[in-house]
Order: C-alpha cells, then structure tokens, then sequence
C-alpha cells in the first residue's frame, strides 16, 4: 500500500517467510525480535510507561503513537499510517508504539522470574505467538512500551505488521 506505509495483514508464518528470503537475497540474516529484543529497542533505554515518559493523562501520546484516540477507527484496514510521522523513541526508531502491532519470535507465555530475565528466549511452543506495541485500534494505554499481547501464528489482519532485526555477524 506504498513503500513509507507498515506491513499489515501479515501472519507470523507469513514474516517467517519474507525473513528467510531476505535473508537469502542480501546474504545476512534477517528475523523477527525476541520479546525482550522488541522491548530494549522500544524503551530505548527508558523504564517509564512509555518510551517518551509516563502518560498518566495520555496528553503526550498523539506526539509520538496513532492510537484509537487520533484516526478514524470505522475505516478497518485503512486507518495505519504512514511509519515515522510521529517522533521516534531516544534511539531513533519509529512507531514502536501504536500504528500496528509488531509480532515477535517468541510463544506467549509469562515472563520469568526477575533474576531470570535477562533476555528470555520463551518457551519452544505454543498456541499464540506473541505481538508488542499496540495498534491504531486500540486505547492509548495499550502502546504501553510493556504491554504484551499475543495471536495465532496463522492470523492476518490490518492490526498486526511486522519489523526485522539484522543479525550482524
């Protein structure tokens, strides 16, 4: 739907694919982010709400995430923006928050003990596999840099896209 607009309506499966092609066309490899991966990059450093600070009012959100509360969320699978309209986090990535989830590597499931998670891999299966960073349907509280959500790896919608990692080796 244009080269500035995310990638939607894209399964995991589908990722999977793109990635592995990728990966094999630039000879490097690509992948989708671990959980934990997705949320250093979202943070970008922060342990706030959210990358640009806590929100309480949400009067901050519309500066840096689209979110139910700023497009029209009658148009399903029109409403995503354009990327990098809204100010990016502190390392300079754009719509970490709202716009379209992103899905991860790993399985949902909870997170492990603290003295434990330090970049936790997930388990080795699953029925859902895990999407972060909300959506332009959602509520702002849902762009929460934390939030964790999930989906069946088989689903397609205009609610969930996709971002790579580079492995540089």
């Amino acid at each position: 739907k244009g080269p500035k607009n995310p990638v939607e309506n894209v399964s995991w499966d589908d990722a999977q694919e793109f990635a592995r092609k990728l990966s094999q066309k630039e000879n490097v490899t690509y992948r989708l982010p671990t959980e934990a991966e997705w949320e250093y990059a979202c943070r970008a450093g922060t342990t706030t709400e959210y990358y640009w600070g806590d929100d309480p009012d949400g009067r901050q959100i519309s500066d840096h995430a689209w979110y139910k509360g700023n497009l029209d969320t009658t148009k399903m699978g029109t409403a995503h923006k354009p990327v990098g309209q809204k100010k990016p986090n502190a390392w300079g990535l754009y719509d970490m928050s709202g716009n379209v989830w992103e899905w991860c590597q790993d399985w949902c499931s909870e997170y492990p003990a603290e003295k434990e998670a330090v970049n936790p891999k997930g388990p080795v299966g699953g029925p859902s596999r895990r999407v972060r960073g909300g959506s332009w349907y959602f509520r702002a509280d849902l762009c929460r840099s934390a939030l964790r959500s999930g989906g069946s790896p088989s689903d397609r919608d205009s609610l969930v896209g996709l971002r790579l990692v580079r492995t540089i080796q």
